[in-house]
């Protein structure tokens, strides 16, 4: 029998991700629809975009914040074109996104790389990485639900820098930014905003990378943040590269005043802990379901990934069951990732929807695999 009650948000997906709750569009401030992202109107809300997300993640003093093109995948290939080559490099991958760029540094930009690689479900092992080298890995696995546990791996004294791909990690995971050089990540994970931009953070230690060395191969012009040898300071204050959408940059605003509003980052980390706990208890109630990552610690508060002990076509029978009823959309593993389920359990998330969807994840794993 099917269960009484349903989500009152069914939007499960693992970007772009639920809004927040209570979002309207009504509620964004449109004054700078139809103007100009130079005018004194739209720098502004630009600016004020770079300026609140340092304040609200309580970034250090002298890191710098910027809106760039092409999401969290623009923000990463602008760091690895700006950056790379004037050291040795180590890539961690233990899903989709670390192999593409660990893909990019060998067959696009050419370099020898040392590659820390893991299966879905497993981290590297942390303790090979060689920190006199630029290091780039992602802090969650978006697409196998396997996080960085924390950052006591990563040494204070490093020589290299350390490139973090954290789109699916920041606002909803504590970040060692101190350890950190660049950070990247995009307004349509943990906040629920608008895909096409990305979020680029870069650390006093990455400017001056920036300012004293030049890459040997060609530079996009969307990837271009020093001129004449120095930083283009202008991207860090509002001024970006290209137009971004003006419609996008209200809705992040929107997510950021949200954030402030519940209480800041703990808030919001909280929030995604909670929504953990909840799918922790009901797997722990059911032999059926399991979670991708091998270790606890390494279990993702975001991009939850599971297993089934059912065949892939079950999984997608059931994922079309809960998608044909209203109850969970785009809820299905990453295409390259093993058969099973990804259920975002992000801030923007309610846990009171998660504990309603349980039911039906249980009815539709029984209508999936009967008989």
């Amino acid at each position: 029998m099917q269960p009484a009650i349903k989500s009152r948000n069914p939007n499960f997906s693992s970007g772009p991700c639920s809004k927040r709750p209570g979002y309207s569009l009504d509620q964004l401030d449109v004054s700078t629809l139809g103007r100009s992202h130079r005018s004194t109107i739209g720098k502004a809300a630009l600016q004020r975009a770079c300026e609140d997300t340092a304040e609200l993640l309580g970034l250090p003093a002298g890191y710098r914040v910027g809106v760039v093109p092409g999401s969290d995948t623009g923000a990463v290939e602008m760091a690895m074109w700006s950056l790379l080559g004037a050291r040795g490099v180590d890539i961690l991958q233990w899903e989709s996104f670390g192999k593409g760029w660990l893909s990019n540094a060998t067959k696009e930009l050419k370099l020898t790389v040392n590659a820390h690689e893991a299966d879905y479900g497993l981290l590297p092992d942390l303790s090979k990485v060689n920190f006199d080298n630029d290091v780039i890995f992602t802090w969650n696995g978006t697409t196998s639900g396997v996080k960085v546990p924390n950052g006591d791996w990563i040494p204070g004294d490093r020589k290299g820098l350390t490139i973090c791909d954290a789109t699916s990690a920041v606002f909803a995971m504590e970040m060692p930014w101190e350890k950190l050089d660049v950070i990247t990540f995009s307004w349509q994970k943990v906040l629920g905003g608008e895909g096409a931009h990305g979020m680029l953070i870069l650390s006093p230690r990455a400017v001056e990378r920036l300012e004293t060395y030049k890459p040997s191969w060609p530079m996009p012009k969307l990837f271009r943040m020093t001129s004449g040898g120095k930083l283009q300071e202008g991207i860090f204050k509002g001024d970006t590269i290209n137009t971004p959408s003006m419609l996008a940059v209200a809705d992040y605003l929107d997510a950021l005043d949200w954030v402030r509003s519940i209480g800041g980052v703990k808030e919001t980390i909280a929030r995604s802990n909670a929504n953990l706990a909840v799918l922790e208890k009901f797997v722990a109630a059911n032999d059926w379901i399991s979670f991708l990552p091998q270790l606890p610690e390494t279990r993702s508060n975001t991009s939850v990934c599971f297993v089934l002990k059912a065949t892939a076509d079950q999984v997608k029978a059931m994922i079309k069951l809960l998608d044909k009823e209203g109850v969970a959309y785009d809820i299905g593993a990453y295409r390259d990732a093993p058969a099973g389920l990804r259920i975002w359990c992000g801030a923007t998330v309610d846990a009171a929807d998660l504990e309603a969807l349980l039911p039906w994840l249980t009815w539709a794993y029984q209508e999936a695999t009967k008989g």
